[in-house]
């Protein structure tokens, strides 16, 4: 994967948009990219994007279940091989909420609170799907950093809805 500068927060975000363009065009989800780095080494673990993985799978949870395969556990049980100085790059801020009823990305990265120490977003996530999503302060009450990247807020929204009916 691509050799970073540590802590380059804006060319980690920008993979993470370039995974987000990967995700096909639909009116009924974000178009969403994420990266997760061990901040210790600025290696590359995992890259996502929105329904790059069979069913409704978002760009945080194909990171993770990746990551999973790759260490031949559970997800839920990730926290007992993973470092403990990741930071999750992604393009809109996770989701408290899932319609399809799957696990909320959020609860997906508490359950890393040990490793996960801060999440980077874009942007905050837009309430065309679920109003008042939770998401920055669950996972603040959890310890985990959230942290702007500003200058692809643009670019994002654009990318994040393709797809979309405008009105």
């Amino acid at each position: 994967m691509a050799d970073m500068q540590p802590a380059d927060h804006k060319a980690y975000m920008q993979l993470a948009l370039e995974q987000a363009k990967k995700s096909p065009p639909k009116p009924t989800n974000y178009r969403v990219g994420a990266v997760i780095v061990d901040t210790s080494s600025n290696e590359i673990l995992a890259t996502g994007y929105t329904l790059e993985l069979p069913g409704n799978t978002h760009a945080e949870q194909c990171c993770l279940l990746k990551l999973a395969e790759k260490h031949g556990v559970a997800e839920e049980n990730l926290g007992d091989v993973l470092p403990t100085n990741l930071a999750l790059y992604t393009t809109v801020e996770p989701c408290s909420k899932r319609l399809s009823g799957n696990l909320p990305c959020v609860e997906r990265v508490k359950r890393l609170a040990g490793c996960i120490k801060t999440v980077y977003v874009g942007i905050l996530e837009p309430e065309t799907f679920v109003a008042e999503n939770t998401g920055k302060s669950s996972l603040q009450d959890a310890g985990i950093q959230v942290v702007a990247v500003e200058g692809f807020e643009k670019e994002i929204l654009e990318v994040a809805t393709a797809g979309h009916i405008k009105s």
